[in-house]
């Protein structure tokens, strides 16, 4: 289990203020056919910063062209095994800019506003349903639960169906 890669990644969450958030119906892997905020792996080899990969998802993934201080880092998960196949450390922005982005097909996926109160009836995967969704919720700007400090969680996905959740910071 030591020897997969590690990867570093953003996700962004966008609300709106009728309780939706954006979300893409992935086409690809890690989770194809699951619904996932926007989001995308850091340029290692350019020397991004987690900010600066957040804004260029966000262009590159819904066309919205925004400032590094127009996101705010709500979160840290560390994913061990996803999936067998590498370990994730994720940041978790939340993009505070008033912006509506337009549902569309891309190659990454489709993107489609969903109520967040009903994301549960929704395709999204487990490690977000049981883990990171909770904590974006109790920690959102846009919801009206700000809370200043940043949440931690590492999730240990070696497990067969069972997770391994350590909450760290929340």
């Amino acid at each position: 289990m030591s020897d997969l890669p590690y990867r570093i990644a953003t996700l962004i969450y966008i609300f709106d203020n009728d309780g939706r958030t954006l979300l893409l119906e992935r086409k690809r892997s890690p989770n194809l056919g699951l619904l996932s905020p926007i989001g995308g792996k850091l340029e290692q080899a350019q020397g991004e910063s987690p900010y600066q990969c957040a804004a260029r998802e966000l262009l590159e993934e819904a066309d919205i062209s925004i400032p590094v201080d127009s996101l705010r880092l709500m979160g840290l998960v560390a994913e061990r095994g996803f999936e067998g196949t590498g370990h994730w450390l994720m940041f978790c922005f939340e993009l505070l800019s008033p912006v509506l982005p337009v549902e569309r097909d891309m190659p990454e996926g489709n993107l489609r506003w969903m109520d967040i109160a009903s994301l549960d009836k929704h395709n999204i995967p487990k490690t977000d349903r049981e883990v990171i969704w909770p904590l974006v919720k109790a920690h959102s700007h846009r919801l009206g639960n700000f809370t200043p400090e940043v949440f931690s969680v590492f999730i240990d996905c070696t497990g067969n169906e069972q997770l391994d959740i350590r909450i760290e910071r929340a």
